[in-house]
């Protein structure tokens, strides 16, 4: 149903996609946990962070950005001023609640710097679409190879530890959590018709 890769030459020509829903910057306690009390009503969140990059080798930064999306919102909850993270921890910890991502090992790696928890309800996209035929492990290449789009990557090596995000930091980074839960929920759709493709 799907193929398996796509040449970055090829992804490099796609349209680019875009977050089209309200983007919602979190910054302290209170509105931390109305948009936590929110995000606790939904089935299914797509799930990612950010980091300032290092240019040092063997430094790394501590994770400073948290953006979970749901189909029309996206929370950017932002740890530099005001680590949030033990209110997000329900969160994580619900094992009802889906939470979708990519490469979910580094992400809690660099969480569990911060805060211990133990994740339950995540879905790691990776080992996910191996299930329905693609091999590319890297965002991007699987949401060309299933929307035919491009998300593009040229923010993210930007200083997420600004004391104001840009427009563009923003759409990006709520681009990633969106598109992660958007793969997730055609995949979804497509699984029955793929099994019995396959029984053929």
């Amino acid at each position: 149903m799907f193929r398996p890769t796509i040449e970055k030459t090829e992804l490099a020509q796609l349209q680019p996609a875009q977050f089209e829903g309200s983007i919602v910057v979190i910054q302290g306690d209170r509105e931390a946990k109305k948009a936590v009390a929110a995000l606790m009503k939904e089935n299914v969140l797509g799930f990612d962070t950010e980091t300032k990059p290092s240019f040092s080798k063997g430094k790394s930064n501590a994770v400073c950005l948290v953006q979970i999306s749901t189909e029309k919102v996206c929370f950017l909850f932002r740890l530099k001023d005001n680590n949030c993270l033990p209110i997000l921890k329900p969160l994580f910890e619900e094992e009802s609640i889906l939470k979708i991502g990519l490469s979910l090992k580094d992400d809690f790696h660099a969480i569990k710097k911060q805060m211990d928890f133990s994740p339950a309800g995540f879905v790691d996209l990776q080992s996910y679409v191996k299930g329905f035929g693609i091999e590319d492990n890297s965002l991007s290449k699987i949401y060309a190879i299933i929307f035919n789009m491009r998300i593009s990557k040229a923010q993210r090596l930007t200083n997420w530890e600004a004391d104001f995000l840009t427009d563009k930091q923003k759409h990006y980074a709520a681009l990633d959590a969106w598109a992660a839960l958007r793969i997730y929920e055609e995949l979804e759709q497509k699984k029955e018709s793929f099994k019995n493709l396959n029984n053929k």
